[in-house]
């Protein structure tokens, strides 16, 4: 069948200090598909992810998404577009519910001006009630609600990563990127979020880039696998592709042999 491209990504530059960070780096994401880049610590995985979302404008290059260039549109403007990531390290307000957490993600969609939501009538309750129901229901997908009223800080790391994805799930992505989603995990979790990353992409239809050092992982959940090594791309294809090239072998020996 005929595959339509959601991102593309074209001849990426960026450089820190005069450190090359990533150096030209092309690839195209299918939409509906899971899409992981690998490659060892300090390949440039995580710099690519952060053009892609906006956090770093990338010296040449282009960010091309849903046919439209947006290679210079802010941060915020692209989650409205459809673009949105989890991080490495918990971006969640601890010391508020989960509940809350998550009706907070859902500000960038809220139309309704500051008094009608101090006085909380008409079209701000309206509204209101509109996120609410998104809301449970991302609960819902992801077996959260025996702790949609506990506080962040009470649930456990793997749980708090769980957060971390609905939270990411209630910006409504078109493509969701995934930093590590794994991290710190045991096994059990690790199954777990695996689950919950194909169920949302094969239920939700939601297009997914992923970046896991777990090879294992990558190989179970990808469609294909882009490799990089020192900001460079050595590979792409299906995942016993990617994880059969020399290229690949050779950047990650020293690293646990992950095939």
């Amino acid at each position: 069948r005929q595959m339509s491209v959601l991102l593309e990504v074209k001849n990426i530059y960026l450089s820190f200090g005069g450190i090359m960070a990533v150096a030209g780096v092309s690839f195209k994401v299918n939409k509906g598909e899971i899409f992981s880049i690998i490659g060892p610590n300090g390949a440039g995985k995580t710099s690519v992810l952060n053009t892609i979302t906006g956090i770093y404008k990338p010296k040449r290059g282009k960010i091309i998404f849903e046919g439209q260039d947006i290679t210079d549109i802010p941060v915020k403007k692209r989650a409205k577009l459809g673009v949105v990531r989890t991080f490495q390290n918990l971006e969640l307000f601890k010391g508020m519910t989960v509940l809350d957490n998550l009706m907070l993600s859902r500000h960038i969609y809220m139309n309704y001006g500051l008094l009608s939501s101090i006085f909380y009538f008409g079209k701000a309750l309206k509204e209101e009630v509109k996120h609410r129901e998104f809301v449970e229901h991302v609960i819902d997908f992801l077996d959260l609600s025996a702790v949609r009223k506990k506080h962040v800080f009470e649930l456990s790391y793997g749980i708090q990563k769980r957060v971390e994805l609905a939270r990411a799930l209630c910006l409504e992505p078109k493509l969701l990127m995934l930093d590590e989603p794994m991290a710190g995990m045991n096994t059990e979790e690790t199954e777990d979020m695996a689950r919950y990353i194909i169920d949302i992409n094969e239920e939700m239809g939601i297009t997914v880039i992923l970046i896991a050092h777990d090879m294992n992982v990558v190989m179970d959940l990808s469609h294909r696998v882009v490799a990089l090594d020192f900001g460079e791309k050595i590979c792409e294809g299906k995942p016993h592709e990617v994880a059969s090239d020399e290229r690949v072998l050779s950047a990650y020996l020293g690293e646990e042999k992950w095939v």
